[in-house]
């Protein structure tokens, strides 16, 4: 009771889709890749457990989707986000679970886990970055929607040409770690994605479920570690420049291969006092201001600026770390700078929009 319902597969649900295998397991539900028997097409069915506060977020996450769906009509920037194609409820062994049905490819982690250079081609980081931002704007902006868990595992691929998608699908279909392989990459010709490809995919932002309105917080804590946003660290309210925060993090990886932040816990101190650390050796002092206009700051600090567990910071420079530990040129450093500097300014009401974002010059170019 309470948990995951034991699917089969070969097992068919409202007498139309067959389930084929699974796709993944995550916390709060499980994904599985099935035949739509009536329209003869593949699709991915997400699982809820059948506990009742899982059965709530399923309820938000399809009326997210159902929002999304109907501002689509309005905003052809719409398309960038996953379409819900169907929801019901079913009874099983261990209860009601709520399903929600929708077209899925292997995600942006997928891909950079198995391309053989360090860090994806940088036209193909544009594009997709395009199309993740103007989906976020669509997003903010038309459906008052904070995404709340932009990370690589929650960007999906989608082929524009009928050849392509059916790679991508048969890559899904190939094995449950849902990899896409590229030549070099040790991988049968048939589960192969061409380098010359990459421009011809699309990106859509996926998995709601952690969403959230602007107007109505669900949680103090959102988003992945790596991708979370300083004001989510530190317990302060949180809106839209969130998302902006984890897209950042997010384009630096899929440009480098690396994390932009990766905190590690140590014996006298917590992941966050050391992901706390990390963004200031980066970006700086942060305010006071900032600092201290949370009642519980002193969970990491003994004073502006000084940090209550980590005393020795080191600096750096986010052009010199892609020039010293990347090879980027001094040139190609100072302009990726630029572009995601602002998306990670302090304090959120002066950090990047998405749509300021998608005019600066580093993504247009």
């Amino acid at each position: 009771t309470g948990g995951h319902h034991p699917m089969q597969e070969g097992e068919v649900f409202n007498t139309r889709y067959q389930v084929l295998h699974k796709l993944g397991c995550g916390t709060f539900a499980t994904v599985w890749l099935c035949q739509d028997m009536r329209r003869k097409k593949q699709v991915a069915v997400k699982v809820l457990k059948s506990r009742e506060g899982f059965a709530e977020t399923a309820q938000d996450e399809v009326a997210f989707l159902r929002c999304v769906s109907c501002m689509k009509k309005k905003d052809l920037a719409g398309e960038n986000i996953v379409c819900l194609l169907d929801d019901f409820r079913m009874i099983g062994e261990n209860g009601f679970h709520i399903l929600l049905w929708r077209v899925l490819g292997p995600s942006i982690r997928s891909l950079m886990g198995n391309y053989p250079a360090q860090g994806l081609p940088l036209p193909f980081v544009k594009k997709s970055l395009q199309q993740v931002l103007a989906g976020l704007h669509f997003l903010h902006k038309r459906c008052r929607i904070i995404h709340a868990d932009i990370k690589p595992e929650n960007i999906l691929l989608q082929g524009r040409s009928k050849r392509l998608q059916s790679l991508l699908m048969d890559t899904l279909s190939c094995s449950q770690g849902t990899e896409v392989r590229l030549k070099g990459a040790g991988s049968d010709l048939g589960n192969q994605l061409e380098e010359s490809d990459l421009m011809s995919i699309e990106v859509k932002i996926a998995d709601l479920g952690s969403a959230c309105w602007t107007y109505k917080p669900f949680s103090k804590e959102i988003q992945t570690q790596p991708y979370r946003a300083l004001e989510v660290l530190l317990g302060l309210d949180y809106g839209t420049p969130a998302d902006i925060w984890s897209t950042a993090c997010l384009a630096f990886e899929m440009a480098t291969g690396e994390h932009l932040f990766d905190p590690q816990p140590g014996k006298y101190f917590s992941r966050d006092d050391d992901h706390v650390a990390r963004i200031i050796e980066l970006l700086g002092r942060i305010p006071p201001q900032i600092v201290f206009s949370w009642n519980k700051s002193t969970k990491f600090f003994s004073r502006p600026g000084a940090l209550l567990r980590l005393s020795r910071l080191f600096p750096r420079s986010l052009p010199g770390i892609l020039a010293d530990r990347h090879g980027w040129t001094p040139h190609e450093a100072a302009a990726f700078a630029a572009f995601l500097l602002p998306a990670l300014h302090y304090a959120p009401e002066r950090r990047a929009s998405a749509a300021q974002s998608l005019r600066h010059a580093w993504i247009a170019a």
